[in-house]
């Protein structure tokens, strides 16, 4: 292949990459979803191949190009219009979290445990599942957080109170499974913790969905019962 024509190629799919993402992209870009990041990759591919077969000439990459740009708008032109059709192609929230309990069977239809959610929480500046009233899980993977009301964002100079010391959650149980490390940490034993869970009815770790201590507060604990029912 020709220098020239390899320059005449990139250049011609450089601009009609450009003028589709301005006519499709915004969205793709924003909110991309996992129907938006195959198209995504899928068109990438078939430029990529395109660029660099000497079988295939100028008007193919162009065709190429315009059919699946084409395919792609027209799907988000069908699911603007129809909520079924945008349900099937972009699916819809996964509500993890309901009045502050835990949504253990949608949890698991997103494929999620509870160290993952912990951790969109926590990329969400929650650091504790008690703050949360409703959490969803979006159809891009980001979650949104309606947080319970103590837990809304105020000011302490709203109130003219002093500063507080602020403490990191402890998580202590996990999926059924003691977190050793973590008690250690904290200076407590099992004999503790088991203690500290009678006092809330359960008498196994293994009851337990996730237990976790706020030095300012006490032991919150969600057992199995509550978010399987």
């Amino acid at each position: 292949m020709q220098l020239t024509d390899l320059a005449i190629r990139l250049i011609i799919g450089f601009f009609s990459l450009f003028i589709l993402v301005k006519i499709i992209g915004k969205k793709i870009i924003s909110q991309i979803t996992p129907f938006h990041f195959i198209c995504s990759i899928v068109l990438s591919e078939l430029l990529g191949n395109a660029v660099y077969d000497d079988s295939i000439d100028i008007i193919h990459i162009l065709f190429t190009i315009s059919v699946w740009g084409g395919l792609i708008f027209l799907v988000e032109y069908l699911a603007q219009k129809s909520p079924l059709f945008r349900q099937i192609f972009e699916g819809k929230p996964s509500m993890v979290i309901r009045d502050g309990q835990i949504d253990f069977k949608e949890l698991k239809r997103c494929r999620m445990n509870i160290s993952q959610l912990q951790s969109v929480l926590r990329q969400s500046e929650t650091f504790s599942v008690r703050e949360v009233a409703f959490a969803f899980v979006e159809s891009n993977g980001s979650i949104s957080i309606l947080k319970k009301t103590p837990y809304q964002k105020t000011t302490l100079q709203d109130f003219n109170m002093p500063d507080q010391k602020v403490y990191l959650p402890i998580t202590l149980i996990r999926d059924g499974s003691l977190v050793k490390e973590n008690l250690e940490e904290l200076g407590k034993d099992i004999h503790w913790l088991i203690k500290q869970l009678s006092s809330n009815n359960i008498s196994k770790i293994e009851d337990v969905l996730l237990a976790e201590w706020l030095e300012n507060d006490k032991l919150f604990v969600i057992p199995y019962n509550i978010v399987k029912s």
